[in-house]
């Protein structure tokens, strides 16, 4: 059964003060007040980090939760709640996490290391499903947060625990381990991941062990720690290398056969063998890791080969796509548990360009629960989302289809039965969520539903974005609001699935170049306010229509504005006022300013939300007594205009390199654009707190051998210096890989290797040199990405990244992930 403890229990358990209004039983625990699902079981924990969670205890209250734990009593004149007062509370989540795992003498498996963490436990959950019951992360919930709440996942049915620990600083290490309480552990591989928080990397390494100091076995690479202290050899190891045969699993033969990596080994003096089904080296390595892990926990060497060999993609990231009929989807095909049902029913109900939100869920399998108990929690968290249509496949989930109180309701018993039946299921305009246990091969509703586009992806990666939002919300004064550039298509990188993940993180603002980016935004359920920077005069109506916020730069705009509201019988519309300071492409002047109050003084059609302008060079330490010149000139502007309108309005002037240069231009907002999308050219490449989002992919078309006398292209531009082979790949021009890319100007990923052009750039495809890379039609392709970044593309055609973001052509697919 899942963790169950009353309110004066925890009270005792974290060592907090306060009164009990109720002494309810909790079940849930709960750290965001947006993922409220079971009001009446959860415990609110209001956590210090980049917000203040005591900010929203009052939202949590009035999403019905009654328990919180906090580190002062909040001022809310309520009688019914419970406040447990702690000192920190982070501190408390994590102690009664780590009681609750001491309740349990389960075998836990603890997974540290810089890559390959998430993958190794699910592989391994894979891997031993079939005899045991296993709780583990959810995704890869690792940190100092992430962990507890795992960690209280764990009850009497499981046999056997599988959690991972990332750690960023020194001393984090140790509140995890007495959390996780691991007897085995695994370290998988090392790399530069997070050495901006140590020393050294021998001092990330040495705290990464500290999750196995209680540890009765641990499995690592052999390679890793050899000249480690002899205490920690000297432990009950199982090492595994492919250069050393005195490690326990010596690796010494390797080979790809048909599109699969053979490995052959030895184990106990006895040559073994094992056939993995990917060839990639992350993925080899990752199953070494796993291979040496079932070998330490008894499993026969034949075992290991045959599990091992059926090995899956593990897709850690709900993957939002175009759908047909006008619908959005949400793929996580693939895994179906109780804790990644709630993040994907969050992530949905942040979906707001569609009024209708439809659930396909399959059966849920090793939940650890009896049957009726884990179905009422899926029903509870299914009823709680309050979506429109759930379709259930299996045969368990129909047996208690009851505790659905959803409007609509379809079983199916298998999935080929739901996909004979899917035109009869008319889904049109909405947003549909595809969550299902592997062995129902959801991939197939999912490849049915997804429109078709061809092979050229533009992937946006919506956690990355969310780090760097918080990158510069950390660098924000109090009180200094955010208004988020989405303009273009946000950059090349999409409308309202980019604008509905800002608007959940609580942007202040948006802002569009033109009326009908605000209208499609508004029409996708976009609420927050936004901002249009160039609004024409014949869309006034459509502009009001949808309550969007022009910017008045001129003269002519104005009178035009006004004699729109005079004739509508507007009054009090919310405008911005945009100052020129020195960009000289639009805004009132210095000269202007004294005609320009004049006529705010008595307008009673229009009210001033905000004034502002634009830092021409911010970023550019040359250029920083201008913009010391423009900070001045806009004070005095939106001084004048203060005085003259009798109230204080939004000030704003620094855009995204200004927000780190300049913070004393924060003023009360700052306009965010292109930093969002992890570019600034005021950010070190070095500084990792800001990382791109778009990945930009396609795929070999075919594969030729090219003598060296051979011509390649229109006009026979392209050549080899000798004989060597060509992969055409499917972008061109018209996709936005530009022209100026062509005859070894511009560079792509082929299978890990930067290969050049070949000839000129045509309208659907281009030509790589791949003469010395191992590749096959089909393989992917990486035109930018976080190691071929955009910047790299600008500097290889002279531009800026801004034009190689913007020009993606949108018959490209875009596709958005969300761990």
């Amino acid at each position: 059964m899942q963790a169950t403890y009353t309110v004066s229990q925890i009270k005792g358990i974290i060592s907090a003060s306060g009164n009990i209004a109720e002494d309810i039983t909790i079940t849930i625990l709960v750290t965001d007040s947006r993922r409220i699902n079971n009001r009446a079981t959860s415990l609110f924990f209001a956590l210090s980090g980049r917000r203040n969670g005591h900010e929203f205890i009052a939202d949590a209250y009035t999403r019905g939760v009654r328990s919180f734990v906090v580190n002062s009593q909040p001022d809310m004149a309520v009688t019914d709640a419970t406040f447990l007062i702690v000192p920190d509370v982070l501190t408390a989540l994590q102690s009664l996490a780590a009681y609750h795992r001491k309740q349990f003498s389960l075998d836990v498996i603890g997974i540290t290391g810089s890559n390959g963490k998430t993958i190794v436990k699910e592989w391994l959950y894979q891997l031993m499903c079939p005899e045991k019951n296993i709780v583990r992360n959810p995704k890869s919930y690792n940190s100092q947060i992430g962990v507890p709440l795992s960690v209280w996942q764990i009850n009497s049915a499981n046999n056997l625990g599988i959690f991972e620990a990332g750690i960023s600083r020194p001393a984090e290490m140790d509140k995890l381990e007495a959390i996780i309480q691991p007897n085995i552990g695994i370290l998988t591989h090392m790399g530069t991941a997070h050495d901006e928080g140590f020393d050294s990397p021998e001092q990330k390494l040495q705290e990464k062990l500290k999750l196995f100091k209680n540890c009765e076995q641990i499995v690592y690479n052999y390679d890793l720690l050899i000249d480690f202290p002899d205490d920690m050899r000297e432990r009950k190891c199982f090492t595994w290398s492919r250069k050393f045969n005195i490690a326990t699993l010596y690796v010494f033969s390797e080979t790809s056969i048909s599109g699969k990596y053979y490995m052959r080994a030895i184990y106990k003096e006895e040559e073994i063998e094992c056939l993995v089904p990917f060839k990639d080296e992350a993925s080899i390595e990752n199953a070494i890791v796993c291979w040496a892990t079932m070998l330490a926990l008894g499993y026969t060497p034949a075992q290991c080969d045959e599990r091992i060999e059926r090995l899956t993609n593990v897709s850690m990231r709900l993957e939002l796509k175009d759908g047909i009929n006008d619908c959005s989807i949400i793929d996580d095909s693939y895994n179906s548990d109780i804790q990644s049902l709630e993040i994907a029913l969050n992530f949905l109900s942040q979906q707001n360009q569609h009024q209708k939100k439809t659930l396909i869920l399959s059966d849920i399998y090793q939940s650890g629960l009896q049957l009726n108990a884990l179905y009422e929690q899926v029903a509870r968290l299914i009823n709680n989302a309050k979506i429109d249509r759930l379709i259930g496949v299996g045969n368990s989930i129909a047996e208690y289809k009851e505790l659905f109180d959803v409007p609509k309701t379809y079983f199916f018993t298998d999935t080929p039965s739901l996909l004979k039946d899917l035109v009869r299921l008319h889904l049109h305009e909405e947003t549909i969520l595809i969550k299902g246990s592997r062995s129902f091969e959801f991939e197939k509703i999912s490849r049915a539903l997804v429109q078709k586009a061809h092979e050229t992806i533009l992937e946006i990666n919506l956690n990355t974005l969310i780090n760097n939002l918080n990158f510069y919300k950390a660098k924000l004064q109090p009180g200094v609001k955010i208004m988020a550039m989405v303009k273009a298509f946000s950059y090349g990188s999409g409308t309202f699935e980019v604008a509905n993940v800002l608007q959940y993180n609580k942007v202040d603002y948006l802002a569009v170049a033109y009326t009908d980016e605000g209208i499609a935004l508004r029409e996708g359920g976009i609420e927050l306010p936004i901002m249009v920077l160039n609004p024409e005069p014949l869309a006034f109506d459509k502009l009001v229509a949808y309550k969007l916020e022009p910017a008045l730069y001129s003269f002519t705009l104005y009178d035009e504005f006004i004699k729109f509201a005079q004739d509508e019988l507007i009054s009090s519309y919310p405008v911005h006022i945009k100052i020129d300071t020195g960009m000289h492409r639009v805004g009132f002047e210095a000269f202007e300013i004294e005609t320009l109050c004049d006529m705010l003084e008595i307008n009673p059609y229009i009210r001033v939300k905000s004034v502002y302008s634009h830092l021409v060079a911010s970023d550019a330490e040359e250029h920083d007594l201008f913009t010391l010149k423009q900070i001045t000139s806009f004070e005095n502007a939106f001084r004048q205009i203060e005085d003259a309108l009798g109230y204080q309005v939004i000030k704003h002037i620094a855009n995204t390199s200004g927000i780190t240069r300049w913070p004393n231009a924060q003023y009360d907002m700052v306009r965010l654009g292109i930093g969002l999308y992890g570019v600034d050219g005021a950010v070190s490449r070095d500084d990792t707190g800001l990382q791109p989002i778009a990945t930009l992919k396609t795929t070999v078309s075919q594969v030729k051998r090219i003598p060296a006398a051979e011509t390649i292209g229109y006009m026979r531009n392209g050549s080899l210096k000798a004989d060597g082979k060509i992969a055409t790949v499917r972008i061109g021009y018209a996709d936005g890989y530009l022209r100026a890319f062509g005859n070894g100007v511009g560079k792509m990923l082929v299978n890990g290797v930067l290969v050049p052009t070949v000839g000129n750039i045509t309208m659907d495809m281009c030509m790589l040199d791949v003469s010395n890379v191992e590749v096959r039609e089909g393989d992917e392709v990486i035109v930018f990405n976080e190691q071929q970044r955009i910047e790299e593309l600008a500097l290889q055609i002279g531009t800026i990244p801004y034009e190689i973001l913007t020009n993606v052509s949108q018959r490209v697919k875009r596709v958005y992930f969300y761990e």
